[in-house]
């Protein structure tokens, strides 16, 4: 019997919240393990990143797909943007997570043998869209499964891939770090070992209830602050430097909390916290998402230490993985991850006026690395001038 899908077209905030079943579903069915596809981070991101400003506005454009039994098989979420540049109208589509790096993978939720009917059916769905009068798609998080189906329909520009980072878990401790790089393990025996020399005992906690949640989110944002005002290394930014930024994590995380979902580990000295990481549970696995430490405790590498803790924790909880995010970075690859690789593409609108509208858009957005980029996607067309 052939498959077939029906498409849900869902376009307000409310009408997002009404999905929770269907994420409920998909979270079993596509196996998801990304924090950033949840319906907690979904709601959470449209209260407070959605643009309402007189000169940009953002829309919700949530595809929900079923199948001829009604289940829900996949969802993606796109935000339209409308915003002006001089003259020109500019009509943009992109997946949740146009933000400051909050969200680290935009991707849509699919389950597995749905990708070629959830290509067709999406494409159909954006052609007619404003009758087509779009001037760009910015597809993210794509699957390589995905990929292969997108690219059936030819009208795509394939952008760099995001590697993400995934460690496989062993049944125990001891197990995982025999399996680990001899310099991780001395680093490893290091932490500790430096720790017990000077007589200090840490002890780990996890943060998991919905009232324990603002006042150690209020100490996440010092310490994340406090690292990225370190020099010497690999720079860290403060992600949450900005109102809207704290508002959303003091949000998301209270709804993850409230879903079980929200493993927040904090290392402690005594009395004082001096490192912790946001963790977050999706399906099988666990999302190690942004960091913040003292930097008067980093001779004793704290947060190697947090780390090595919420493996074990993920271990002791039967996790069987632990996503240590994107972007390649010794401090993740150390640990001997395999690496996750999604695709990215530009798809350009049909008419003439939304190759204008690109180059309009970046030239105003002034980065010259930006704009040579996004520049070199727009395919050169005959007799324009």
């Amino acid at each position: 019997m052939q498959r077939t899908v029906t498409v849900e077209t869902v376009t307000s905030v409310d009408g997002v919240a009404a999905l929770r079943p269907c994420y409920e579903r998909l979270q079993r069915a596509a196996g998801n393990i990304l924090p950033f596809a949840l319906y907690e981070w979904h709601l959470a991101w449209c209260h407070h990143f959605l643009n309402r400003s007189p000169r940009i506005r953002d829309e919700p454009l949530f595809y929900v797909l079923r199948d001829a039994e009604g289940e829900c098989v996949a969802i993606l979420p796109f935000i339209v943007s409308r915003r002006r540049v001089g003259p020109l109208k500019i009509v943009s589509i992109d997946l949740l997570g146009a933000d400051p790096l909050i969200t680290e993978i935009r991707a849509p939720v699919i389950v597995p043998g749905y990708e070629s009917l959830t290509a067709r059916a999406v494409q159909h769905q954006l052609a007619n869209f404003l009758d087509c009068n779009w001037d760009w798609i910015h597809w993210s998080g794509i699957s390589a499964a995905f990929a292969e189906a997108l690219a059936a329909d030819g009208s795509l520009r394939w952008l760099p891939s995001l590697p993400d980072f995934v460690l496989d878990l062993a049944p125990s401790w001891e197990e995982f770090r025999r399996g680990l790089k001899r310099n991780i393990r001395e680093s490893l025996r290091h932490c500790y070992n430096s720790l017990k020399r000077d007589g200090l005992q840490f002890e780990l906690q996890v943060v998991d209830s919905v009232p324990e949640v603002r006042r150690n989110v209020d100490r996440f944002i010092e310490l994340h602050a406090m690292r990225a005002g370190v020099t010497g290394t690999t720079p860290h930014p403060n992600r949450f430097a900005s109102p809207i930024s704290r508002d959303f994590l003091y949000e998301v995380c209270e709804r993850l909390a409230g879903s079980g979902a929200l493993h927040l580990f904090r290392l402690n000295m005594g009395s004082q916290i001096v490192a912790m990481r946001i963790g977050i549970a999706a399906g099988d696995s666990l999302y190690l998402y942004y960091s913040g430490y003292d930097p008067a405790w980093a001779r004793y590498g704290v947060m190697t230490t947090t780390v090595a803790e919420a493996l074990k924790y993920a271990i002791a909880h039967g996790f069987k993985t632990v996503n240590l995010s994107p972007t390649r970075e010794v401090s993740k690859t150390r640990w001997g991850p395999r690496e996750v690789v999604f695709r990215s593409a530009f798809q350009q609108g049909a008419r003439l006026r939304s190759r204008l509208a690109a180059r309009a858009y970046v030239t105003a957005r002034s980065g010259a690395g930006l704009q040579s980029r996004l520049l070199q996607l727009i395919p050169a067309r005959r007799n324009w001038h």
